[in-house]
């Protein structure tokens, strides 16, 4: 049973950054930070361990911040005006939770997007960006 100890730092063994998060090492606030396994090469958002070979052995990277929404869906709870909760999809392979910026209803799986914040100031999630302003009307 894993009990969390503030007082106490753990390291790992070999390297003092494995498996950490640091904001500090994507040069710039407005960058998603996520882990790499080294054993395997898969790209994870926020994990301890890698979900394919179990490895903890993590670095991290900076995402270049351009990805494509696997699923969009709109909220209505707890605030005042609909927002859209999305699933997107990143460039290096991995699946971050967010919001995209734009009308509720107007954005569908498959749209590109660029970062635009890493941090929300209110939700504390990832705001993007449409990069093509869909046609809908013309498929």
């Amino acid at each position: 049973m894993y009990h969390h100890s503030a007082s106490a730092s753990h390291t790992a063994a070999g390297s003092a950054a494995t498996g950490v998060l640091d904001p500090a090492a994507a040069g710039s606030k407005d960058a998603i930070v996520f882990q790499r396994c080294t054993w395997c090469g898969t790209a994870m958002y926020h994990r301890l361990l890698c979900p394919v070979c179990q490895g903890s052995e993590l670095r991290t990277e900076r995402s270049e911040g351009a990805g494509t929404v696997r699923h969009s869906t709109v909220v209505h709870r707890n605030t005042p005006a609909a927002r859209n909760v999305s699933l997107i999809e990143m460039a290096e392979g991995f699946v971050v939770r967010g919001r995209v910026m734009g009308p509720p209803v107007g954005i569908h799986s498959g749209d590109r997007v660029r970062l635009s914040t890493a941090k929300d100031p209110v939700r504390g999630e990832p705001v993007f960006q449409l990069i093509d302003e869909p046609y809908r009307a013309w498929t």
